[in-house]
């Protein structure tokens, strides 16, 4: 069984930055993964994309379908992952609670207030302005976390609220209601 921290929160709302702190303060080794790294890694022709050449709409379900099929071979071989990702699509969380099953999940929502989230997607530069405010409003309705932080409060804070819920093994997410 892999550990996986799964974080969960808006575009810009400090995921990477608080996975990255995580990465370097937990106490086993952790692989940080993010939809983010594989475009930063050009994965994708993005420019045939943005030209219009290729269609996003018609590869964005197989790309999300492979992904989500990688982190749960990436777990099943053992590796425990700190995920960074957005649930902004029907069925996705069915999918990764069942990719997950065997897995411990400890969900984490990342909050973040509007304007500070206009003012990092602003600085950002890559993303649609508003889309991370169109994030906030609906990606978290209806989701059951094991804990909810503000990105506010500091990644300083927030790792160490992340590690001592994580370490004490409580679980009470959707990825955990099966188990009961």
């Amino acid at each position: 069984m892999s550990q996986i921290i799964f974080l969960h929160g808006a575009s810009s709302s400090g995921k990477s930055t608080i996975a990255r702190a995580l990465q370097q303060r937990i106490e086993k080794p952790f692989w940080h993964i993010s939809i983010d790294h594989l475009r930063d890694a050009g994965v994708l022709p993005r420019d045939r994309f943005q030209s219009g050449e290729f269609d996003w709409s018609e590869e964005r379900p197989r790309f999300f379908a492979g992904f989500h099929q990688s982190l749960a071979s990436y777990a099943a071989a053992g590796n425990n992952l700190i995920l960074e990702h957005i649930l902004d699509t029907d069925g996705w969380i069915e999918t990764l609670v069942e990719l997950f099953e065997p897995h411990d999940v400890f969900f984490v929502a990342v909050h973040c207030s509007v304007p500070v989230l206009n003012e990092r997607e602003l600085k950002r530069g890559d993303r649609p302005l508003g889309s991370a405010e169109m994030d906030q409003k609906s990606i978290h309705q209806k989701r059951i976390y094991d804990l909810e932080i503000q990105s506010e409060d500091g990644v300083v804070a927030n790792v160490q609220s992340i590690l001592e819920v994580w370490r004490s093994g409580l679980r009470r997410s959707e990825f955990s209601l099966h188990l009961e």
